[in-house]
């Protein structure tokens, strides 16, 4: 049998390191059937081994949501998942799309992003050192309770889970109180009684068990979760340009299943958490109510008069810009800079 020699085992490609990467959210669908298959079975598979990943969901990491954003920057963070919920706080730009109370539904959301996207992609680059590789989405988030609620007016009074400052917003100015919670302690929160509603995913709930800690559902999408995955640009710059293309093409298509099956779960999230349909979980016996037309114009006033306006003061006349030049058109809704919230 014959053997490699010295000299031609020296000259043999060494195997390229694996691609480090920190994904969205531990134990959820999005994480559990989409990011971690794709970096650790189909992209191996789809270029014969030449990029191959270990990957980590950002909560299981040590890291702070709200710190993505820079570790990225610095190259701590190679390739990165970043809740733009979490990195809003620092950076509201990047929220324009997915403001609280915008997207009443999918088809709202493909609109709004697509036209703000070319922004977001040239903000991240140039204010953070991140190339935008793909945006995710979560199945809309909605209202669970524990007391009945059958419509926006019933929120006043209550304390309310939200995870970001513009669900806050949107909350605080129903009536109701506001506590900002990281998801993974959502349902300690509710079955301590510091809260009595939670803003989350219909299927994320169901997936962590909210049936069992609450009553009712309002089918309302309030936000939807955006998330940006993204690359340090001198991270992205070292890698060979037809990798670089590989990457952009599969994870295009990354983009396109995680947002079809984020559609498709808001629903089978309300039908698994109503008991509709056996999820393979615990049954649900939520009771859920769809808003009105009321409450529909109720959401668009809230948006307009409050949740804009307080997104401006927290970014300046940049965020009134960038919107009436992309979303705003679309959506209705113009920006002031300089306007008092409702």
């Amino acid at each position: 049998m014959a053997t490699a020699t010295a000299a031609e085992t020296a000259s043999a490609p060494a195997a390229a390191a694996p691609l480090r990467i920190v994904g969205g959210l531990a134990n959820v669908n999005q994480y559990t059937r989409h990011e971690e298959p794709f970096w650790t079975q189909e992209l191996p598979r789809l270029t014969n081994g030449k990029l191959r990943a270990t990957i980590v969901p950002f909560d299981r990491a040590g890291i702070r949501g709200q710190d993505m954003l820079r570790l990225m920057q610095l190259g701590v963070v190679p390739f990165g998942t970043a809740l733009v919920s979490l990195s809003s706080a620092t950076e509201p730009l990047l929220g324009a799309a997915d403001l609280a109370g915008l997207n009443p539904d999918m088809a709202s959301l493909r609109r709004h992003v697509m036209a703000y996207r070319p922004f977001l992609e040239k903000t991240l680059r140039e204010r953070h050192g991140v190339e935008l590789l793909a945006i995710y989405v979560y199945p809309a988030q909605m209202l669970f309770c524990q007391r009945p609620l059958k419509g926006l007016a019933d929120l006043a009074g209550r304390r309310v889970r939200t995870a970001s400052a513009t669900q806050a917003d949107w909350v605080e100015a129903l009536g109701a109180h506001p506590v900002n919670t990281a998801f993974a302690e959502l349902t300690q929160n509710l079955r301590s009684g510091n809260v009595e509603c939670a803003l989350t995913g219909s299927m994320s709930g169901y997936t962590i068990g909210l049936q069992q800690h609450t009553r009712h559902l309002f089918t309302m999408p309030v936000s939807w979760g955006m998330a940006v995955f993204g690359a340090n640009t001198g991270a992205w710059a070292a890698l060979p340009a037809d990798q670089r293309s590989t990457l952009k093409q599969e994870l295009m298509r990354l983009e396109q299943v995680i947002w079809a099956d984020s559609e498709r779960e808001t629903g089978d999230g309300v039908r698994c958490l109503t008991g509709e349909h056996a999820c393979g979980g615990q049954p649900g016996r939520l009771q859920a109510r769809a808003p009105t037309p009321a409450d529909d114009q109720r959401r668009r006033n809230v948006l307009a008069g409050t949740v804009i306006a307080r997104w401006i003061q927290r970014c300046g006349s940049p965020c009134a810009e960038a919107w009436n030049q992309t979303i705003g058109p679309i959506s209705g809704v113009e920006a002031r800079s300089g306007a008092s919230p409702q």
